[in-house]
């Protein structure tokens, strides 16, 4: 018998590969990308921002051609959205996050340079306000094969620093690609980033612009659809029963409700909670909608620009519950807010950073998960605030809503409008169905005391940030978000004229994508927020009116004779002025019903002290001037010094 013939060797078969350039691969690999939650399935990048330039148009500027019209088919084409400024697709790209429940997300593209130090301002609002958005910067060559190339910082003691490090310290998660393959460990990571609800902000893949044309061999694994799952993660045991022990101790609980609870959709959960507990619930700027302005245990917005109701009970409070709540200073009134010599704190919040701020129990969960076990947990412990403490926070909440018909009231019909009656015609007209965006001025300070929420995500102020020239590009971010094209949900840009003039390029891309923006300008000539807080600390308004110079070259001669309603029609809007209440109940309206981008235009009446909005409820540290010559500020020292001896460290 012969011996046997060895075995043949098997045949190695290669994986397969697809040749593409990097800035092919990347776009393709982010056409796949999917985030799920609870059972729900979208796109993670369903849309590219870009304006292009010589560190762009070449790389992903062609591979964005190829997305668009190549043969992937339509689930996997990635659309383009042309913006005007760097900064302001990155707040379209965070609006659109936002009202995406931080589940998908768009990706920012910009050539080197100013266009990519033009972010940094976007990006630092995305990671304050734990929203989602790509930047892909172009970068200079990795190769270098000309130093410096055009547009190229030199730094003497550091060869691969770029301007694109400015990005570093307001991103969650920055990386360079100075080679093809490094595409492939950087793109995943970026993805698990943005899709992680603890970590999630702005995310930067730096790309130089040689390494974006150059061809690569990529395994066609890269390119199949994943899924990234976004976690609920549940209270740990102990934590929660530490939790439960605290809540069944406490009188006088307060719910403090952040942004946390909006982007986990926990409303109905935080509704039942309080159904079963009766403790009453104020709101953050980013936490206000939380629960609808009509419901029991709504007591409206906390801190210094809270309501009088909310900021009495945080005074009083034994617990403070925070749930997704970063507690800014806003928030604890600079530390004078929470002045109960008992009070403890209770923080649920996804990241162990916030919830073990102002020395509380932390239950570090997702928010909806974690309310869900809170509940489960003391319905079987017979837990209730005592009637008498319903009863006062209940009637506290019906005397401040006469404060809020007081402020918009319009008892002239043929005067010129406050700003605050600007609100109350909005109010009597809208539906839960609109949504109002704004940022910065007196206006976050009047809507977070005044406005009447009426779904849960009808109240869109970014106050991270604060950030003027924000709301009209991200009102173009929602309206991509709420609805078709066909139907979208009506959506109000509310601006100022200072926010205004920071801002208006992105009306061209309403324009051109026929969205129904209703934008509304209040033309007050000047900054009106920090004009008010200049009196306050001694400043005496300086440099806060728009108007011409006078003899001793201060600011207090004429209104400069700046058209704004002119300048949007030149952008393509359509501008309805109004120039008294009455003009202005016809215009809204009018807004509302049309079908493409409209414009409001009103100048405002500086409102008395009787029919304006309520003076501020807690106070917010901005150091005065320790010395001085003049009586405002040796005044307003004089105050800060007594403000300031009312804080405490909550340890």
């Amino acid at each position: 018998m012969s011996p046997k013939s060895p075995a043949s060797p098997k045949r190695h078969h290669p994986a397969p590969t697809r040749r593409l350039t990097t800035a092919q691969a990347l776009v393709a690999f982010l056409a796949r990308q999917y985030t799920e939650r609870d059972g729900r399935r979208q796109r993670l990048i369903s849309a590219t921002w870009g304006i292009f330039g010589h560190g762009n148009v070449a790389g992903i500027g062609q591979a964005l051609v190829e997305a668009g019209h190549g043969r992937n088919g339509t689930a996997h084409r990635m659309p383009y959205l042309q913006g005007r400024n760097e900064q302001a697709m990155v707040h379209a790209a965070v609006g659109y996050a936002r009202q995406s429940g931080r589940l998908s997300a768009h990706a920012v593209t910009t050539s080197i340079g100013p266009g990519a130090t033009n972010l940094v301002t976007g990006a630092a609002l995305a990671t304050i306000n734990r929203l989602p958005v790509l930047l892909l910067p172009g970068d200079t060559f990795a190769t270098r094969p000309a130093d410096p190339v055009l547009q190229q910082l030199e730094v003497p003691y550091a060869g691969d620093v770029s301007v694109n490090d400015c990005l570093r310290p307001v991103s969650r998660h920055f990386d360079r690609i100075t080679r093809p393959e490094a595409l492939i460990p950087a793109a995943l990571q970026a993805m698990r980033v943005l899709a992680d609800p603890a970590e999630t902000g702005a995310v930067t893949l730096a790309l130089p612009q040689d390494v974006q044309a150059e061809a690569y061999d990529w395994p066609e694994e890269f390119f199949a659809e994943r899924d990234w799952h976004v976690r609920r993660p549940a209270p740990d045991t102990h934590e929660l029963e530490t939790a439960v022990r605290a809540i069944r101790s406490a009188r006088r609980p307060l719910i403090v409700a952040g942004g946390g609870v909006r982007h986990s959709a926990a409303e109905e959960t935080l509704a039942a909670f309080t159904a079963a507990t009766r403790i009453p619930v104020a709101s953050t700027q980013a936490g206000k909608g939380a629960l609808r302005h009509d419901h029991p245990a709504d007591v409206g917005g906390v801190g210094h620009t809270g309501t009088a109701t909310a900021d009495e009970l945080a005074r009083a409070a034994d617990l403070v519950i925070g749930i997704g709540t970063r507690f800014s200073d806003f928030t604890t009134a600079s530390g004078t807010l929470f002045s109960n010599p008992a009070v403890r704190f209770l923080h649920l919040n996804i990241t162990a950073f916030d919830a073990h701020k102002l020395a509380a129990l932390p239950l570090v969960a997702d928010a909806r998960a974690g309310l869900e076990a809170l509940t489960t947990a003391l319905a079987g412990r017979g837990y209730r605030v005592d009637p008498a403490y319903e009863t006062e926070y209940t009637g506290a909440k019906e005397a401040w809503e006469e404060r809020v018909e007081a402020s918009f009231a319009t008892p002239d019909p043929t005067a010129r409008p406050t700003q605050t009656q600007v609100l109350g015609l909005l109010d009597d007209l809208v539906t839960e169905e609109d949504i109002l965006i704004n940022a910065a001025g007196s206006l976050p300070g009047d809507l977070h005391k005044l406005w009447r929420t009426r779904s849960r995500d009808q109240y869109h102020v970014e106050y991270g940030y604060s950030c003027m020239g924000y709301e009209i590009p991200a009102a173009i971010g929602v309206l991509l978000a709420a609805g078709s094209r066909r139907r979208t949900r009506p959506v109000w840009a509310l601006v100022g004229d200072g926010t205004y003039l920071m801002n208006p390029t992105e009306i061209v891309t309403a324009v051109q994508e026929n969205l129904p923006l209703k934008l509304v300008i209040l033309q007050n000539h000047g900054y009106a927020s920090i004009g008010g807080l200049s009196e306050a600390v001694g400043a005496e308004r300086f440099g806060t009116a728009y108007r011409h110079r006078d003899a001793d070259g201060g600011f207090t001669g004429p209104p400069l004779p700046v058209d704004l309603a002119a300048n949007a029609a030149s952008l393509g809007l359509r501008v309805l002025r109004a120039a008294t209440v009455d003009d202005l109940r016809k215009a809204l309206s009018e807004a509302r019903d049309a079908e493409g981008p409209t414009c409001v235009y009103v100048e405002t009446e500086t409102p008395d002290t009787v029919s304006g909005p309520p003076p501020a409820q807690a106070w917010w540290d901005v150091p005065v001037a320790e010395t001085a010559s003049r009586p405002a500020a040796v005044k307003a020292r004089e105050e800060y010094d007594r403000r300031v001896a009312a804080r405490r460290r909550h340890l």
